[in-house]
């Protein structure tokens, strides 16, 4: 059973969401050796590593706020960053809380983070990766699909991911190594075997204009082989989605790493494949990426290719 949070932490509810208080907080995860100093005991409990431990208080107090927002989303500020692609006060006041506390406990470590970061090059041996928002479109609209996500990359390697979704308190974690999970269960990606079976998942790169007409094109191909095919708006969620068996799989283009980060280790975890566009692990700095159990990883990376 995966542990939510540490035992010092106290808990109170806010309209039925778990979140945590700073009191009995302790400064013990100071240092950036959590994951160097884990054992085979801890992996087989699965009990978060101090960083980890972080991420989770700093994603669920961050997710309270996201909804309070939600819930007054009349009242928010918003500005078009660029074509369709939207940032809300709440996308501000969620990040500023998580970045909160990561520094707090690791203010050593470097942070690429969605709305405020300027930094693309990550110079030190940890990193953060934040996405406070992700689907603003949907939040701002009242549709209740977005995710709050936290990635902890160690140079170039994603080893910690972790994607919030405080409508329904679903939080997916995972750690190098040591499995994904759904708040205290064990996911895998799909048994689904056959593609004319499958039920994917996709995004539009509404961002990129003239990406518009090539992605069509894929989706023209692919829908009529498929059992299905959705698109949800929060490219987060349809990785985490895909690594707990929701979606067979999925695929889009041009995301950024905060987009992918978390649910990339995820689908690693959970059994599936990700890469990008040339079947090659990519998908970080290419921002296209498609993702499934091995099988239709498999199917989906040949169509696309073709």
């Amino acid at each position: 059973m995966l542990p939510m949070v540490d035992r010092n932490y106290q808990t109170v509810t806010f309209n039925g969401i778990l979140i945590y208080t700073t009191h009995g907080y302790q400064s013990r995860c100071s240092r950036a050796t959590g994951f160097n100093e884990l054992n085979e005991s801890k992996i087989k409990n699965m009990e978060p590593s101090p960083p980890v431990n972080i991420a989770i208080r700093a994603i669920r107090k961050a997710g309270a706020i996201a909804l309070f927002h939600f819930d007054r989303r009349d009242q928010l500020h918003i500005k078009e960053k660029g074509p369709a692609d939207f940032v809300s006060e709440a996308d501000l006041l969620v990040e500023k809380e998580i970045l909160f506390h990561l520094r707090k406990a690791y203010p050593q470590w470097d942070i690429l983070s969605e709305e405020t970061s300027s930094k693309r090059k990550l110079q030190s041996e940890f990193s953060w990766i934040v996405d406070p928002i992700d689907g603003t479109s949907n939040f701002i609209h009242g549709i209740p699909h977005f995710a709050l996500t936290i990635a902890i990359a160690k140079g170039e390697n994603i080893v910690a991911g972790l994607i919030y979704q405080p409508i329904l308190n679903e939080l997916f974690l995972a750690e190098k190594g040591r499995g994904a999970y759904l708040n205290e269960r064990r996911i895998r990606v799909s048994t689904c075997r056959h593609f004319e079976q499958a039920f994917l998942v996709t995004g539009f790169p509404l961002r990129y204009r003239e990406r518009i007409a090539s992605n069509l094109e894929t989706f023209n191909r692919i829908l009529p082989t498929c059992g299905d095919l959705r698109r949800s708006g929060s490219a987060a969620l349809d990785l985490a989605y895909t690594a707990a068996g929701r979606f067979d799989g999925f695929w889009e283009t041009g995301l950024f790493p905060w987009d992918m980060a978390a649910g990339s280790l995820l689908m690693q975890e959970a059994g599936g494949l990700t890469s990008d566009f040339e079947g090659r692990n990519g998908f970080l700095r290419s921002g296209n990426v498609v993702a499934g159990s091995p099988e239709i990883h498999a199917e989906l990376l040949k169509r696309i290719q073709n």
